[in-house]
């Protein structure tokens, strides 16, 4: 199990890489995160084929352990709507009584769920990689922990704790997690391992000598830096120091609102020479953009929210603006509903709100919620999206909206033109295009077609990113370290 001091110490990054690494010595392996908040989300298989949501993290997870990603890699999803409320998805599917029930409600009415996912995996594999959440030091919520102690005591898990050296203070960090942590939890700690490393780690001495003297945890690893490892943010967008080098002959400017989802689909435009991606907040980030360059409304989790958000930014008129010069402009998801001229929610799933007017179309809300995976062909696409025409895409698809041409502004002759049947539309003009299809920018065809020769790398080269996370990772620990994680209990043998 691998835990971290806090958010962003590098669980994910290090979970995905011993995933690769134990399958890579042969083993069947699995991911597992007992409860994740995020909305970046991907759809994969359910009980009985019913398709259903998981975390991004642990859908990658998947892909690098070789495992079909399936709904009890995550069996509890909280997708925030606000700052204290979360959709809940239990088993990939949205429960409205858990969504509806205090936070500490929750503990006891999904733990049996969480047993039964883990302990199925357990069984099925040789290995289960388990990702702790946030720090299991946040003894506010050690009562009605679920995801990390007492995942790790359930399942007599092994466990290494995480920092981030470069944030400084690492070393406090991990002393201080553990301090807090009962004397019958710190046993199962193995091993610390410090991440995002620069330097010369002969500076690190004597350190973790005082620190294990202190504790009787070893350090195992010391992890580099590793800028552009390949592997999508889970909890915030970019770093801007990740960006494409070289020349620039396009910017993707993605609004980046508040309750932002779905932002990992576009790694792979970091990978894309010539390609720069930077997150918009503000009219001064669209200031300059070509006509050539791309501003994309991303997925959202709170549509009218961040809708009104964008208005208030003045980031509204700076999009008309764009669209209006002629500019590229793409919405995806929640991003395709604000392009519209209304949303419609009569059923209180999102909010009713006017939107930006850049597609005829009318988005309805409904309880029911689309969850699935979506092989596409566009048929006859015009302007700055002509060289999707005939492309065959692969992605997935999570909205609660319904999306139709407005009927009113029909029958005054503005239709959109439906360049893929009930999931993408595009404005007579051509340069702004909406579509429900999440994963279109990882898609090798779409990419091919729409940067030529340079986009065709990144999602081919997957398996080569997570085959560099565990050479990475087998170089970072200690000798026999990673072996002696799964080696059996003599005592239980």
């Amino acid at each position: 199990m691998v835990l971290g001091t806090t958010s962003g110490a590098g669980k994910s990054w290090l979970t995905t890489a011993l995933c690769r690494y134990y399958s890579n010595q042969g083993l069947k392996v699995a991911p597992f995160k007992a409860q994740n908040m995020s909305n970046n989300a991907r759809v994969v298989s359910g009980p009985a084929g019913v398709m259903g949501e998981i975390g991004s993290a642990q859908y990658f997870q998947a892909l690098a352990a070789r495992a079909e990603p399936e709904v009890r890699m995550n069996p509890l999803l909280l997708k925030p709507e606000a700052d204290t409320h979360s959709q809940v998805v239990l088993m990939g599917q949205v429960s409205a009584e858990l969504t509806a029930m205090p936070w500490r409600g929750r503990s006891e009415k999904v733990w049996p769920q969480i047993t039964a996912a883990l302990d199925a995996l357990r069984a099925e594999n040789d290995v289960v990689v388990i990702e702790g959440a946030g720090s299991p030091a946040e003894i506010n919520l050690h009562a009605s922990d679920i995801v990390n102690m007492r995942v790790a005591r359930h399942a007599d898990a092994r466990c290494l704790l995480v920092t981030d050296i470069d944030r400084g203070g690492a070393f406090a960090h991990l002393y201080g997690t553990w301090a807090l942590l009962p004397e019958d939890e710190r046993a199962v700690i193995q091993g610390f391992v410090l991440n995002k490393f620069r330097g010369d780690a002969s500076l690190l001495a004597p350190a973790p000598q005082m620190l294990q003297d202190l504790t009787g945890v070893p350090t195992v690893a010391t992890i580099p830096m590793q800028w552009r490892h390949g592997l999508p943010e889970e909890d915030g967008v970019f770093d801007d120091r990740t960006l494409s080098a070289g020349a620039v002959y396009t910017t993707v400017a993605v609004i980046a609102y508040p309750r932002i989802s779905n932002l990992d689909e576009f790694q792979p435009l970091k990978n894309v020479p010539g390609v720069r991606l930077l997150w918009a907040r503000s009219p001064a980030d669209l200031a300059g953009l070509k006509p050539t360059d791309w501003v994309v409304l991303p997925g959202s989790k709170s549509t009218a929210a961040d809708l009104a958000w964008l208005r208030a930014q003045g980031l509204d008129q700076a999009i008309a603006h764009h669209a209006g010069q002629g500019g590229t402009v793409l919405g995806v998801c929640g991003g395709l509903q604000m392009l519209g001229e209304a949303l419609i929610d009569t059923a209180g799933i999102d909010g009713n709100a006017p939107g930006l007017g850049l597609l005829p179309l009318v988005t309805t809300f409904e309880v029911a919620k689309t969850v699935q995976r979506t092989q596409a062909h566009f048929g006859a696409v015009l302007g700055a999206w002509a060289a999707l025409a005939g492309v065959s895409v692969t992605g997935y698809e999570i909205h609660h909206g319904q999306t139709a041409q407005h009927p009113a502004m029909a029958a005054k002759g503005d239709v959109a033109r439906e360049v893929i049947p009930g999931i993408a539309w595009q404005n007579p003009a051509g340069n702004v295009l909406g579509v429900y299809l999440h994963g279109l920018l990882e898609d090798p065809a779409a990419l091919q077609a729409l940067f030529g020769r340079a986009g065709a790398a990144p999602v081919p080269t997957l398996d080569a990113v997570f085959d560099g996370l565990a050479r990475v990772a087998e170089a970072s620990f200690a000798p026999g370290a990673l072996r002696a994680l799964i080696a059996p209990d003599p005592a239980t043998v």
